[in-house]
């Protein structure tokens, strides 16, 4: 039987137009959600969106650059005159830049991570918040955060490790904030996963895979279906009782 957790719900996803922001769109549209996809960029948002409706669902795409505080709450906005609440948020909006190290990293790589991973998850939390409280049903939000960062580090990727500490860090204080006000904030954070952002620098899927077998106690990289379980998880009715969580998806890389 197909499960209904999201029936007739509002849910807004940034960063869906591919990758992890994609698949979590996809999985609560799948549980009856209606689903508002948020991006800088319209083409993968509504190729997005018409995987929802070809599915019989119900989505909006919407460009926000969530470095911007009124577009996100333009987004917010136009999700609830749409279809008249928010329920659930997914805030997975995120860049990597660099790969040197971090003395090499150029201001504009560092300013561009900061911007987008720390400040874009602050301008969501607002608006969603200021949203839900005014519910009678209050809602739930789910950061993505990393395992590069409280949980692991990684040559390279200080800067971005930096951005998602400050994400596990946001999301543990804002859940104690609003838990009174009827909103749970809690946050996944993947390890490796089947996207391009696992990628090396010309590497290939296949070569990816090669080198998961020998870099990560399951031997593989975590799917984006894997990873969208798990935030459909703390956004449902399942984890009524999870607040301020920072869930570890990663192939046990961090055990």
């Amino acid at each position: 039987m197909t499960s209904t957790r999201f029936h007739d719900r509002t849910v807004l996803v940034t960063g869906a137009g591919s990758g992890i922001g994609r698949a979590v769109a996809l999985a609560f549209a799948a549980e009856g959600a209606q689903v508002v996809v948020a991006g800088r960029r319209r083409e993968p948002l509504d190729d997005t969106a018409a995987l929802i409706e070809e599915a019989g669902g119900k989505a909006l795409a919407l460009t926000a650059d969530v470095s911007r505080a009124a577009d996100v709450q333009a987004v917010v906005a136009a999700a609830v005159d749409r279809f008249g609440s928010l329920d659930a948020a997914v805030n997975n909006a995120g860049v990597f830049r660099g790969g040197q190290p971090l003395a090499d990293l150029s201001e504009s790589d560092w300013t561009e991570q900061l911007d987008i991973n720390v400040t874009g998850v602050f301008h969501a939390l607002q608006a969603e918040v200021r949203q839900m409280r005014s519910q009678p049903s209050g809602g739930a939000i789910v950061n993505i955060a990393s395992v590069f960062g409280v949980h692991a580090r990684h040559p390279g990727a200080t800067a971005y490790a930096a951005t998602k500490a400050a994400v596990s860090v946001l999301t543990r204080g804002a859940a104690r904030d609003h838990i009174g006000d009827g909103v749970r904030i809690n946050a996944v954070s993947p390890g490796p996963v089947e996207t391009e952002m696992s990628l090396l620098p010309g590497e290939t899927e296949a070569e990816r895979a090669e080198r998961m077998e020998n870099s990560v106690p399951l031997g593989r990289a975590s799917t984006t279906a894997e990873i969208a379980a798990a935030v459909l998880y703390l956004a449902s009715d399942d984890a009524a009782s999870v607040v301020g969580a920072d869930l570890v998806v990663d192939s046990g890389k961090t055990t």
